[in-house]
Protein backbone atom coordinates (compact mmCIF):
# COMPACT_ATOMS: atom_id res chain seq x y z
CA UNK A 1 0.00 0.00 0.00
CA UNK A 2 1.09 3.17 -0.86
CA UNK A 3 1.36 6.63 1.36
CA UNK A 4 0.53 5.98 5.15
CA UNK A 5 -1.81 6.72 8.06
CA UNK A 6 -2.12 10.50 8.73
CA UNK A 7 -0.66 11.24 12.57
CA UNK A 8 -3.00 13.36 13.18
CA UNK A 9 -4.75 14.14 16.78
CA UNK A 10 -8.66 13.61 16.94
CA UNK A 11 -9.72 16.29 19.97
CA UNK A 12 -13.32 16.37 19.56
CA UNK A 13 -14.50 17.68 23.17
CA UNK A 14 -15.87 21.21 21.85
CA UNK A 15 -18.15 19.54 19.05
CA UNK A 16 -20.92 17.23 19.37
CA UNK A 17 -21.63 14.26 19.84
CA UNK A 18 -20.19 12.43 16.54
CA UNK A 19 -22.57 10.03 15.52
CA UNK A 20 -21.33 7.24 12.64
CA UNK A 21 -23.33 5.69 10.15
CA UNK A 22 -23.82 2.28 8.56
CA UNK A 23 -24.37 2.81 4.78
CA UNK A 24 -27.49 1.04 5.36
CA UNK A 25 -28.63 3.75 7.65
CA UNK A 26 -26.66 6.49 4.91
CA UNK A 27 -29.26 5.11 2.44
CA UNK A 28 -31.83 5.32 5.06
CA UNK A 29 -30.96 8.98 5.80
CA UNK A 30 -31.39 9.42 1.72
CA UNK A 31 -34.68 8.31 1.31
CA UNK A 32 -35.89 9.85 4.37
CA UNK A 33 -34.95 13.20 3.34
CA UNK A 34 -36.10 12.60 -0.06
CA UNK A 35 -39.46 11.52 1.29
CA UNK A 36 -39.62 14.93 3.26
CA UNK A 37 -39.38 16.70 -0.04
CA UNK A 38 -36.03 17.10 -0.85
CA UNK A 39 -35.52 15.59 -4.75
CA UNK A 40 -32.67 13.24 -4.92
CA UNK A 41 -30.66 15.34 -7.44
CA UNK A 42 -30.88 18.54 -5.04
CA UNK A 43 -29.01 16.65 -2.44
CA UNK A 44 -26.10 15.54 -5.72
CA UNK A 45 -26.10 18.96 -7.06
CA UNK A 46 -25.06 19.90 -3.51
CA UNK A 47 -22.35 16.92 -3.02
CA UNK A 48 -20.82 17.79 -5.98
CA UNK A 49 -20.42 21.21 -4.73
CA UNK A 50 -19.23 19.98 -1.78
CA UNK A 51 -16.62 17.83 -3.67
CA UNK A 52 -15.68 20.80 -5.55
CA UNK A 53 -14.74 22.96 -2.30
CA UNK A 54 -12.15 20.33 -1.28
CA UNK A 55 -10.64 19.42 -4.58
CA UNK A 56 -9.95 23.04 -5.36
CA UNK A 57 -8.94 23.37 -1.65
CA UNK A 58 -6.49 20.66 -2.08
CA UNK A 59 -4.63 21.98 -5.38
CA UNK A 60 -5.74 25.72 -5.73
CA UNK A 61 -4.61 25.21 -9.33
CA UNK A 62 -3.41 22.68 -12.26
CA UNK A 63 -5.95 19.94 -14.00
CA UNK A 64 -8.15 17.92 -12.62
CA UNK A 65 -9.15 14.41 -13.18
CA UNK A 66 -12.63 13.12 -12.34
CA UNK A 67 -12.79 9.68 -12.03
CA UNK A 68 -16.50 8.51 -12.29
CA UNK A 69 -18.33 5.20 -11.75
CA UNK A 70 -21.56 4.15 -12.50
CA UNK A 71 -24.11 4.87 -9.86
CA UNK A 72 -24.28 7.96 -7.37
CA UNK A 73 -20.92 8.68 -6.19
CA UNK A 74 -20.22 8.90 -10.15
CA UNK A 75 -22.81 11.62 -10.26
CA UNK A 76 -21.29 13.63 -7.65
CA UNK A 77 -18.38 13.08 -9.83
CA UNK A 78 -20.02 14.81 -12.77
CA UNK A 79 -21.38 17.70 -10.58
CA UNK A 80 -18.10 18.74 -9.33
CA UNK A 81 -16.48 18.84 -12.80
CA UNK A 82 -19.04 20.91 -14.39
CA UNK A 83 -18.58 22.92 -11.08
CA UNK A 84 -14.82 23.34 -11.18
CA UNK A 85 -15.11 24.18 -15.08
CA UNK A 86 -17.09 26.90 -14.00
CA UNK A 87 -14.50 28.18 -11.81
CA UNK A 88 -11.73 27.96 -14.55
CA UNK A 89 -10.04 24.72 -14.18
CA UNK A 90 -9.07 22.67 -16.55
CA UNK A 91 -11.29 19.21 -16.13
CA UNK A 92 -11.26 15.76 -17.27
CA UNK A 93 -13.52 13.06 -16.65
CA UNK A 94 -13.05 9.40 -17.28
CA UNK A 95 -16.25 7.15 -17.03
CA UNK A 96 -15.78 3.43 -15.37
CA UNK A 97 -18.83 2.04 -17.09
CA UNK A 98 -20.79 3.72 -20.55
CA UNK A 99 -22.52 6.52 -20.60
CA UNK A 100 -25.84 5.67 -21.25
CA UNK A 101 -25.96 2.86 -18.99
CA UNK A 102 -26.27 5.85 -16.16
CA UNK A 103 -29.37 5.95 -14.24
CA UNK A 104 -31.40 8.28 -12.28
CA UNK A 105 -30.05 11.24 -10.96
CA UNK A 106 -26.46 10.08 -12.02
CA UNK A 107 -27.54 10.64 -15.80
CA UNK A 108 -29.30 13.64 -15.33
CA UNK A 109 -25.61 14.81 -13.99
CA UNK A 110 -24.36 13.87 -16.82
CA UNK A 111 -26.34 15.01 -18.89
CA UNK A 112 -25.12 18.78 -17.66
CA UNK A 113 -21.40 18.03 -18.59
CA UNK A 114 -20.77 19.00 -22.04
CA UNK A 115 -17.17 18.33 -22.08
CA UNK A 116 -15.65 14.85 -23.64
CA UNK A 117 -15.67 11.35 -21.46
CA UNK A 118 -12.49 9.31 -21.90
CA UNK A 119 -12.55 5.81 -21.35
CA UNK A 120 -11.27 4.12 -18.43
CA UNK A 121 -8.03 3.04 -19.36
CA UNK A 122 -4.55 4.65 -17.30
CA UNK A 123 -3.56 6.91 -19.67
CA UNK A 124 -6.59 8.96 -19.75
CA UNK A 125 -6.02 9.99 -16.15
CA UNK A 126 -3.16 12.41 -18.01
CA UNK A 127 -0.90 14.33 -15.60
CA UNK A 128 -3.32 16.43 -13.19
CA UNK A 129 -2.78 18.25 -9.83
CA UNK A 130 -5.26 16.22 -8.23
CA UNK A 131 -7.88 13.29 -9.10
CA UNK A 132 -10.69 13.29 -7.62
CA UNK A 133 -12.25 9.53 -7.12
CA UNK A 134 -16.00 9.27 -7.70
CA UNK A 135 -16.00 5.25 -8.78
CA UNK A 136 -17.28 3.62 -5.83
CA UNK A 137 -18.21 5.51 -2.51
CA UNK A 138 -19.04 3.97 0.55
CA UNK A 139 -21.37 1.26 -0.47
CA UNK A 140 -19.17 -1.38 -1.94
CA UNK A 141 -19.69 -4.82 -1.32
CA UNK A 142 -17.97 -7.22 -3.27
CA UNK A 143 -14.01 -7.46 -4.49
CA UNK A 144 -12.99 -4.55 -7.01
CA UNK A 145 -11.84 -6.56 -10.35
CA UNK A 146 -11.69 -5.11 -14.10
CA UNK A 147 -11.04 -2.17 -15.44
CA UNK A 148 -12.37 -0.32 -12.02
CA UNK A 149 -9.26 -2.55 -10.27
CA UNK A 150 -6.53 -0.89 -13.43
CA UNK A 151 -8.06 2.47 -12.68
CA UNK A 152 -7.74 2.46 -8.68
CA UNK A 153 -4.20 1.20 -9.19
CA UNK A 154 -2.93 3.81 -11.79
CA UNK A 155 -4.88 7.09 -9.11
CA UNK A 156 -2.55 5.08 -6.21
CA UNK A 157 0.62 5.21 -9.12
CA UNK A 158 -0.28 8.46 -9.96
CA UNK A 159 1.73 10.83 -7.59
CA UNK A 160 -0.87 13.27 -7.81
CA UNK A 161 -3.32 14.48 -4.82
CA UNK A 162 -5.82 12.46 -4.43
CA UNK A 163 -9.61 13.20 -3.20
CA UNK A 164 -12.14 10.59 -2.45
CA UNK A 165 -15.72 11.06 -2.38
CA UNK A 166 -17.51 9.58 0.29
CA UNK A 167 -14.96 6.98 0.72
CA UNK A 168 -11.97 5.87 -0.90
CA UNK A 169 -13.17 3.42 -3.63
CA UNK A 170 -12.67 -0.28 -3.03
CA UNK A 171 -12.98 0.43 0.56
CA UNK A 172 -16.30 -0.87 2.46
CA UNK A 173 -17.98 1.73 4.22
CA UNK A 174 -19.67 -0.44 6.92
CA UNK A 175 -16.56 -2.79 8.16
CA UNK A 176 -13.71 -1.13 6.84
CA UNK A 177 -12.09 -3.86 4.26
CA UNK A 178 -9.89 -3.39 1.37
CA UNK A 179 -12.15 -5.39 -1.16
CA UNK A 180 -9.06 -6.07 -3.36
CA UNK A 181 -7.56 -2.80 -3.72
CA UNK A 182 -8.51 0.61 -2.76
CA UNK A 183 -7.20 4.22 -3.39
CA UNK A 184 -4.69 5.92 -1.24
CA UNK A 185 -6.93 9.08 -0.69
CA UNK A 186 -4.72 12.46 0.03
CA UNK A 187 -8.30 13.66 1.57
CA UNK A 188 -11.80 12.48 1.64
CA UNK A 189 -15.17 14.32 1.50
CA UNK A 190 -18.38 12.90 3.07
CA UNK A 191 -22.00 13.69 4.33
CA UNK A 192 -24.16 14.29 6.64
CA UNK A 193 -22.06 11.75 8.87
CA UNK A 194 -19.31 10.21 8.51
CA UNK A 195 -19.48 6.00 8.39
CA UNK A 196 -17.92 3.31 10.15
CA UNK A 197 -15.61 2.39 8.01
CA UNK A 198 -13.76 5.69 7.82
CA UNK A 199 -12.70 5.00 12.07
CA UNK A 200 -12.06 1.16 11.61
CA UNK A 201 -8.87 -0.19 9.94
CA UNK A 202 -7.47 -0.72 7.33
CA UNK A 203 -10.15 1.46 5.96
CA UNK A 204 -9.22 4.82 7.93
CA UNK A 205 -5.47 4.76 7.07
CA UNK A 206 -6.76 5.25 2.97
CA UNK A 207 -8.89 8.21 4.07
CA UNK A 208 -6.47 10.66 4.94
CA UNK A 209 -8.05 13.92 6.44
CA UNK A 210 -11.34 13.68 6.70
CA UNK A 211 -14.11 16.39 5.95
CA UNK A 212 -18.22 15.88 6.59
CA UNK A 213 -20.38 18.37 4.11
CA UNK A 214 -23.60 19.28 5.06
CA UNK A 215 -25.92 18.31 1.72
CA UNK A 216 -29.07 19.46 3.25
CA UNK A 217 -30.05 15.79 5.16
CA UNK A 218 -31.92 17.20 8.60
CA UNK A 219 -30.02 16.29 11.74
CA UNK A 220 -34.17 14.68 12.46
CA UNK A 221 -33.42 11.85 10.22
CA UNK A 222 -31.30 10.12 13.13
CA UNK A 223 -34.63 10.39 15.16
CA UNK A 224 -35.74 7.40 12.98
CA UNK A 225 -32.05 6.32 12.43
CA UNK A 226 -30.92 5.64 15.46
CA UNK A 227 -27.70 5.47 15.12
CA UNK A 228 -25.84 3.34 18.34
CA UNK A 229 -21.97 3.78 16.79
CA UNK A 230 -19.94 7.12 17.53
CA UNK A 231 -16.85 8.43 17.53
CA UNK A 232 -14.99 7.72 21.02
CA UNK A 233 -14.19 11.66 21.98
CA UNK A 234 -15.28 13.42 24.88
CA UNK A 235 -19.05 14.87 23.60
CA UNK A 236 -19.92 10.73 23.93
CA UNK A 237 -19.15 10.50 27.80
CA UNK A 238 -18.44 14.04 28.94
CA UNK A 239 -21.89 14.06 31.32
CA UNK A 240 -20.71 11.09 32.78
CA UNK A 241 -17.05 12.12 33.23
CA UNK A 242 -15.97 12.32 36.82
CA UNK A 243 -15.04 16.16 37.80
CA UNK A 244 -13.77 16.61 41.71
CA UNK A 245 -15.73 18.75 43.89
CA UNK A 246 -14.49 21.30 46.37
CA UNK A 247 -16.38 19.63 49.14
CA UNK A 248 -15.20 16.09 47.95
CA UNK A 249 -13.10 13.81 49.90
CA UNK A 250 -10.66 10.81 48.82
CA UNK A 251 -13.62 8.18 50.21
CA UNK A 252 -16.18 9.91 48.19
CA UNK A 253 -13.92 8.82 44.40
CA UNK A 254 -13.92 5.12 45.43
CA UNK A 255 -11.13 3.01 46.07
CA UNK A 256 -9.97 0.53 43.42
CA UNK A 257 -8.17 -2.79 44.20
CA UNK A 258 -5.04 -4.33 41.24
CA UNK A 259 -4.98 -8.25 41.92
CA UNK A 260 -1.16 -8.58 41.73
CA UNK A 261 1.23 -11.48 40.18
CA UNK A 262 3.44 -13.92 41.72
CA UNK A 263 7.05 -12.51 43.08
CA UNK A 264 7.99 -12.73 38.84
CA UNK A 265 4.98 -10.76 37.57
CA UNK A 266 4.42 -8.16 39.87
CA UNK A 267 5.03 -4.85 37.27
CA UNK A 268 1.66 -4.93 35.62
CA UNK A 269 -0.04 -4.84 38.39
CA UNK A 270 1.70 -1.92 39.82
CA UNK A 271 1.40 -0.20 36.60
CA UNK A 272 -2.40 0.01 36.16
CA UNK A 273 -2.27 0.37 40.40
CA UNK A 274 -0.70 3.87 39.00
CA UNK A 275 -2.92 4.40 36.20
CA UNK A 276 -6.07 4.04 38.65
CA UNK A 277 -4.82 6.06 41.16
CA UNK A 278 -3.93 8.77 38.31
CA UNK A 279 -7.35 8.56 36.38
CA UNK A 280 -8.91 9.94 39.85
CA UNK A 281 -9.54 6.95 42.29
CA UNK A 282 -9.37 8.01 45.70
CA UNK A 283 -7.54 4.71 46.91
CA UNK A 284 -5.97 2.17 45.00
CA UNK A 285 -4.69 -0.93 46.45
CA UNK A 286 -2.76 -3.97 45.75
CA UNK A 287 -3.92 -7.05 46.53
CA UNK A 288 -0.67 -9.16 46.51
CA UNK A 289 0.60 -12.46 47.12
CA UNK A 290 2.81 -12.85 49.70
CA UNK A 291 5.93 -14.05 48.37
CA UNK A 292 5.77 -10.60 46.54
CA UNK A 293 4.51 -8.26 49.36
CA UNK A 294 8.02 -7.10 49.65
CA UNK A 295 8.47 -6.21 46.06
CA UNK A 296 5.34 -4.73 45.61
CA UNK A 297 5.13 -2.10 49.18
CA UNK A 298 9.23 -1.75 48.39
CA UNK A 299 7.66 -0.18 44.83
CA UNK A 300 5.11 2.01 45.61
CA UNK A 301 3.95 4.43 48.11
CA UNK A 302 0.33 6.38 47.32
CA UNK A 303 -0.74 3.23 46.51
CA UNK A 304 -0.86 0.58 49.39
CA UNK A 305 -0.69 -3.18 49.27
CA UNK A 306 -2.22 -5.86 51.20
CA UNK A 307 -1.40 -9.77 51.75
CA UNK A 308 -3.96 -11.46 49.67
CA UNK A 309 -3.11 -15.57 48.71
CA UNK A 310 -6.68 -17.24 48.24
CA UNK A 311 -9.73 -16.43 46.49
CA UNK A 312 -11.14 -16.71 49.76
CA UNK A 313 -9.60 -13.24 51.23
CA UNK A 314 -9.49 -11.66 48.00
CA UNK A 315 -13.57 -12.23 48.78
CA UNK A 316 -12.99 -11.46 52.46
CA UNK A 317 -11.01 -7.99 51.18
CA UNK A 318 -13.88 -7.41 48.62
CA UNK A 319 -16.70 -7.75 51.26
CA UNK A 320 -15.84 -4.30 52.11
CA UNK A 321 -17.79 -2.61 49.86
CA UNK A 322 -16.05 1.41 50.26
CA UNK A 323 -13.66 -1.63 47.64
CA UNK A 324 -15.85 -0.65 44.97
CA UNK A 325 -13.60 -1.52 41.82
CA UNK A 326 -11.30 -4.16 40.95
CA UNK A 327 -9.12 -4.69 38.18
CA UNK A 328 -7.22 -8.70 37.28
CA UNK A 329 -5.90 -10.03 34.46
CA UNK A 330 -2.69 -8.27 34.35
CA UNK A 331 0.32 -10.30 35.27
CA UNK A 332 -1.94 -12.78 37.25
CA UNK A 333 -0.61 -16.20 35.51
CA UNK A 334 -3.26 -18.05 33.35
CA UNK A 335 -4.80 -21.27 34.99
CA UNK A 336 -7.40 -22.22 37.72
CA UNK A 337 -6.42 -20.18 40.58
CA UNK A 338 -6.40 -16.77 38.49
CA UNK A 339 -10.08 -18.39 37.49
CA UNK A 340 -10.85 -18.70 40.93
CA UNK A 341 -9.51 -15.18 41.64
CA UNK A 342 -11.77 -13.86 39.06
CA UNK A 343 -14.77 -15.65 39.96
CA UNK A 344 -14.54 -14.60 43.42
CA UNK A 345 -14.14 -10.39 42.19
CA UNK A 346 -17.37 -11.49 40.46
CA UNK A 347 -19.46 -12.70 43.09
CA UNK A 348 -18.59 -9.58 45.46
CA UNK A 349 -20.25 -7.52 43.37
CA UNK A 350 -17.82 -4.55 42.53
CA UNK A 351 -17.18 -3.36 39.40
CA UNK A 352 -14.50 -5.43 37.72
CA UNK A 353 -12.00 -4.46 35.15
CA UNK A 354 -10.72 -8.22 33.40
CA UNK A 355 -7.80 -7.83 31.27
CA UNK A 356 -4.91 -10.25 30.04
CA UNK A 357 -4.46 -13.90 31.87
CA UNK A 358 -8.07 -13.31 33.38
CA UNK A 359 -10.01 -13.89 29.89
CA UNK A 360 -7.35 -16.41 28.79
CA UNK A 361 -8.18 -18.51 31.94
CA UNK A 362 -11.55 -18.87 30.83
CA UNK A 363 -10.53 -19.99 27.56
CA UNK A 364 -11.66 -23.34 27.66
CA UNK A 365 -14.82 -22.20 29.92
CA UNK A 366 -16.11 -18.87 28.51
CA UNK A 367 -19.23 -19.82 29.80
CA UNK A 368 -18.40 -20.03 33.15
CA UNK A 369 -17.29 -16.57 33.21
CA UNK A 370 -20.15 -15.41 31.24
CA UNK A 371 -22.65 -17.29 33.61
CA UNK A 372 -20.81 -15.16 36.71
CA UNK A 373 -20.78 -12.15 34.77
CA UNK A 374 -24.78 -12.62 34.18
CA UNK A 375 -25.82 -13.16 38.08
CA UNK A 376 -28.05 -11.11 39.62
CA UNK A 377 -25.88 -9.14 42.33
CA UNK A 378 -22.68 -8.87 40.27
CA UNK A 379 -21.09 -5.65 39.28
CA UNK A 380 -20.42 -3.85 35.96
CA UNK A 381 -17.86 -5.61 34.38
CA UNK A 382 -15.48 -4.32 31.19
CA UNK A 383 -13.51 -7.42 29.22
CA UNK A 384 -10.45 -5.98 27.82
CA UNK A 385 -8.91 -8.11 24.99
CA UNK A 386 -6.57 -8.01 22.67
CA UNK A 387 -7.26 -9.84 19.53
CA UNK A 388 -5.38 -13.12 20.52
CA UNK A 389 -7.77 -12.94 23.94
CA UNK A 390 -10.72 -12.38 22.37
CA UNK A 391 -10.19 -15.30 19.68
CA UNK A 392 -9.86 -17.76 22.79
CA UNK A 393 -12.56 -16.41 24.67
CA UNK A 394 -15.06 -15.60 22.02
CA UNK A 395 -13.56 -18.48 19.30
CA UNK A 396 -17.18 -18.68 17.61
CA UNK A 397 -16.65 -14.92 16.45
CA UNK A 398 -13.04 -15.45 15.17
CA UNK A 399 -13.08 -17.71 12.36
CA UNK A 400 -13.79 -17.64 8.77
CA UNK A 401 -17.67 -17.46 9.40
CA UNK A 402 -17.52 -14.55 11.91
CA UNK A 403 -18.36 -11.55 10.76
CA UNK A 404 -15.96 -9.28 9.22
CA UNK A 405 -16.59 -5.98 11.14
CA UNK A 406 -14.74 -5.49 14.27
CA UNK A 407 -17.65 -3.35 15.34
CA UNK A 408 -20.28 -6.05 14.47
CA UNK A 409 -17.64 -9.07 16.63
CA UNK A 410 -17.71 -6.68 19.55
CA UNK A 411 -21.16 -6.02 19.77
CA UNK A 412 -21.90 -9.59 19.47
CA UNK A 413 -19.21 -10.52 22.34
CA UNK A 414 -20.73 -7.88 24.24
CA UNK A 415 -24.20 -9.22 23.66
CA UNK A 416 -22.65 -12.83 24.52
CA UNK A 417 -20.87 -12.16 27.65
CA UNK A 418 -23.28 -9.88 28.95
CA UNK A 419 -20.50 -7.31 29.76
CA UNK A 420 -18.72 -4.36 27.89
CA UNK A 421 -16.25 -5.65 25.53
CA UNK A 422 -13.23 -2.80 24.95
CA UNK A 423 -11.35 -5.22 21.48
CA UNK A 424 -8.32 -3.35 21.70
CA UNK A 425 -6.31 -1.82 18.64
CA UNK A 426 -5.43 1.51 16.51
CA UNK A 427 -9.15 1.22 15.79
CA UNK A 428 -10.53 0.03 19.58
CA UNK A 429 -13.93 -0.46 19.91
CA UNK A 430 -15.87 -0.56 23.01
CA UNK A 431 -19.40 -2.25 22.90
CA UNK A 432 -22.20 -2.48 25.69
CA UNK A 433 -24.89 -5.47 25.45
CA UNK A 434 -27.57 -3.07 24.59
CA UNK A 435 -25.48 -2.34 21.35
CA UNK A 436 -24.24 0.82 21.57
CA UNK A 437 -20.34 1.27 20.73
CA UNK A 438 -17.61 3.11 20.41
CA UNK A 439 -14.62 3.43 17.85
CA UNK A 440 -11.52 5.23 18.89
CA UNK A 441 -9.35 7.31 16.33
CA UNK A 442 -7.16 8.81 18.86
CA UNK A 443 -4.39 6.64 18.83
CA UNK A 444 -0.78 7.41 17.95
CA UNK A 445 1.68 4.61 16.75
CA UNK A 446 3.62 4.68 19.58
CA UNK A 447 1.34 3.26 22.29
CA UNK A 448 2.11 0.07 20.76
CA UNK A 449 4.50 -0.96 23.67
CA UNK A 450 4.67 -3.61 26.42
CA UNK A 451 2.35 -3.03 29.56
CA UNK A 452 0.41 -0.26 27.83
CA UNK A 453 -2.64 -2.37 28.09
CA UNK A 454 -1.75 -2.76 31.64
CA UNK A 455 -2.16 1.18 32.24
CA UNK A 456 -5.22 0.97 30.38
CA UNK A 457 -6.92 -1.69 32.43
CA UNK A 458 -5.84 0.66 35.47
CA UNK A 459 -7.54 4.24 33.90
CA UNK A 460 -10.92 1.91 33.59
CA UNK A 461 -10.26 0.47 36.65
CA UNK A 462 -10.19 4.08 38.10
CA UNK A 463 -13.25 5.30 36.37
CA UNK A 464 -15.21 2.39 37.29
CA UNK A 465 -14.39 3.63 41.07
CA UNK A 466 -15.53 6.91 40.57
CA UNK A 467 -18.85 5.27 39.70
CA UNK A 468 -18.65 6.02 36.07
CA UNK A 469 -20.91 3.33 34.00
CA UNK A 470 -19.03 0.36 32.41
CA UNK A 471 -19.43 1.83 28.94
CA UNK A 472 -18.30 5.37 29.46
CA UNK A 473 -15.85 4.34 31.94
CA UNK A 474 -14.40 2.22 29.05
CA UNK A 475 -14.73 4.62 26.65
CA UNK A 476 -13.43 7.46 28.57
CA UNK A 477 -10.47 5.00 29.45
CA UNK A 478 -9.75 4.35 25.46
CA UNK A 479 -9.59 8.15 24.85
CA UNK A 480 -7.54 9.16 28.02
CA UNK A 481 -5.38 6.38 27.35
CA UNK A 482 -4.40 7.33 23.73
CA UNK A 483 -4.33 11.27 24.43
CA UNK A 484 -1.91 10.81 26.83
CA UNK A 485 0.43 8.56 24.30
CA UNK A 486 -0.08 11.94 22.35
CA UNK A 487 1.15 13.73 25.34
CA UNK A 488 4.41 11.96 25.90
CA UNK A 489 5.04 11.87 22.31
CA UNK A 490 7.13 9.08 20.19
CA UNK A 491 9.85 7.08 22.65
CA UNK A 492 6.88 6.27 25.20
CA UNK A 493 6.86 3.56 27.45
CA UNK A 494 4.19 2.35 29.69
CA UNK A 495 5.65 4.17 33.06
CA UNK A 496 5.03 7.80 31.06
CA UNK A 497 1.47 7.26 30.46
CA UNK A 498 0.12 7.19 34.06
CA UNK A 499 2.81 10.56 34.18
CA UNK A 500 1.25 12.22 31.40
CA UNK A 501 -2.33 12.02 32.12
CA UNK A 502 -2.24 15.32 34.57
CA UNK A 503 -1.93 17.32 30.90
CA UNK A 504 -4.86 15.19 29.58
CA UNK A 505 -7.40 16.48 33.07
CA UNK A 506 -6.26 19.76 32.32
CA UNK A 507 -7.05 20.08 28.69
CA UNK A 508 -10.22 18.38 29.27
CA UNK A 509 -11.16 19.97 31.95
CA UNK A 510 -10.53 23.94 30.17
CA UNK A 511 -12.67 21.87 27.54
CA UNK A 512 -15.54 20.96 29.89
CA UNK A 513 -15.51 24.77 30.95
CA UNK A 514 -14.38 23.24 34.86
CA UNK A 515 -12.47 26.00 36.77
CA UNK A 516 -9.09 24.56 37.58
Amino acid sequence: MEGGACLCRSRCGEVGIMELLSVEQMQTADRLTIAGGTPGFTLMRAAGRAVADAAAALTPAGPVAVVCGGGNNGGDGFVAAVDLVARGREVTVVLVGRREALKGDAALAAQDWKGQVLPAVPASLGHPAVIVDALFGAGLDREVKGKARAMIEAINASGAAVLAVDLPSGINGTTGEVMGVAVQATRTVTFFRRKTGHLLLPGRIYCGEIDVADIGIPDSVLDDIKPSAFENAPALWRDAFPVPQVEGHKYGRGHAVVVSGDLAATGAARLAARAALRAGAGLVTVASPTGALAVNAAALTAVMVRAVDTPAQLADLLADKRLNACVIGPGAGVGERTRDLVLAVLQSGCAAVLDADALTSFADRPDLLFDAVKRDGAGAVVLTPHAGEFGRLFSSLSGTDAPHSKLERTRLAARESGAVVLLKGADTVVAAPDGRASIAANAPPWLATAGAGDVLAGIIGGMLAQRVSAFEAASTGVWMHGEAAWEFGPGLIAEDLSEALPAVFRDLYGELGVGY
